[in-house]
């Protein structure tokens, strides 16, 4: 089940994938994919398994294929690190997909804007339209409402006793919407939600509102 809102008169599309689709620009938003992590985790002996390599562009393709965007608009920190193996796999995969692909780059962006020139992937600071201001570090600017990543926002939802779900979240408040990793292993920043900000916790197939 998915979740609509509107931010600044524009409306928007939340999916448990935690990747949210712009619906007037037809822009598909996703935000600290950390590509190359894993491999990297690997290469220093940590024991995580080859196939979550896969289950980033398995994720990647079918969120592509659900919304069929115009744009694809990767929030920053799109890779982990230098350049790796998962490289070569995201070049496989740039090459089949037909939106066009842009990058608001993030710190841990730091492979050469020249390799992703060579994929047609166009790299900006921010961008701003219709009121919309999408950074990769939370920002606040007049008259802009902002879209931004990086905090890996997540929610610990308390049940009965001492029961805890921790679970990945969209963050909103009065001037930000900060969106949850949709990267694998990328880790947490639980929030403690503030009167009148709003938490959007994801499951495997819901966007729920739970603050």
């Amino acid at each position: 089940m998915l979740e609509k809102i509107q931010l600044a008169n524009q409306h928007f599309v939340l999916h448990p994938s935690g990747a949210m689709l712009w619906e007037e620009q037809q822009m598909l938003l996703i935000s600290d994919v950390h590509l190359g992590k894993i491999s990297h985790f690997r290469k220093f002996g940590s024991a995580v398994p080859y196939k979550a390599i896969a289950e980033n562009f398995i994720r990647l393709t079918e969120i592509s294929e659900y919304f069929s965007p115009k744009t694809i608009c990767f929030m920053g920190d799109l890779f982990h690190s230098s350049l790796n193996a998962e490289w070569d796999l995201f070049a496989d995969w740039v090459a089949n997909i037909d939106a066009s692909i842009v990058l608001v780059a993030g710190n841990h962006d730091i492979i050469s804007e020249l390799k992703y020139e060579a994929l047609g992937i166009k790299i900006f600071s921010e961008i701003t339209h219709s009121k919309i201001l999408l950074t990769h570090h939370p920002e606040e600017r007049e008259a802009y409402y902002n879209i931004c990543g990086h905090l890996h926002p997540g929610f610990k939802l308390r049940g009965v006793g001492r029961q805890v779900v921790k679970l990945r979240c969209f963050y909103r408040n009065k001037k930000q919407l900060i969106m949850p990793a949709f990267g694998e292993f990328t880790g947490n920043f639980w929030i403690s939600p503030k009167e009148g900000d709003s938490i959007y916790a994801i499951t495997k197939k819901e966007v729920i509102l739970v603050h």
